[in-house]
């Protein structure tokens, strides 16, 4: 694609319209060794939400900014938010945005932010955990 000189990346998941993988959320509820393979290639949503930023005297959003979710547990641990489809996203929080990712690329995303899990639709139909060795495996499949 270029505009006016300029080329624009093409969108990695282009007719994603959000349905669930349906595969893969099988594979989450009764995982088996093989489910990482499908981790790594599987199209995940990344939850987004606007944080506001400074407030204005009036205590309106003079600014704000997008950032991505994750949350932290009782032991202090952290952990990416993630969902394989729209419907487990709207259930978790219908006012975040998602952004569609390959597993590996969030993998790496949540390591490189400090996170130590990936979570896998917090609010369900079936959460799923990737931790440890198994999300520097994920993460590495790139």
């Amino acid at each position: 694609m270029t505009s006016g000189g300029k080329k624009l990346a093409r969108p990695a998941f282009p007719d994603d319209d959000g349905a669930p993988d349906l595969a893969l959320r099988a594979a989450l509820v009764a995982p088996t060794a093989a489910v990482f393979d499908t981790l790594k290639t599987a199209r995940l949503l990344a939850a987004i939400i606007a944080v506001p930023g400074e407030i204005g005297s009036d205590g309106s959003d003079k600014s704000s900014h997008l950032a991505a979710v994750s949350m932290i547990n009782a032991t202090g641990q952290k952990g990416l938010l993630v969902f394989t489809g729209l419907d487990s996203l709207a259930t978790w929080d219908p006012s975040a945005r998602p952004v569609p990712v390959l597993g590996w690329q969030v993998a790496q995303s949540a390591i490189e932010d400090g996170a130590q899990a990936l979570v896998i639709d917090v609010a369900g139909p079936h959460r799923f955990v990737v931790t440890g060795a198994a999300l520097v495996e994920l993460a590495g499949a790139g």
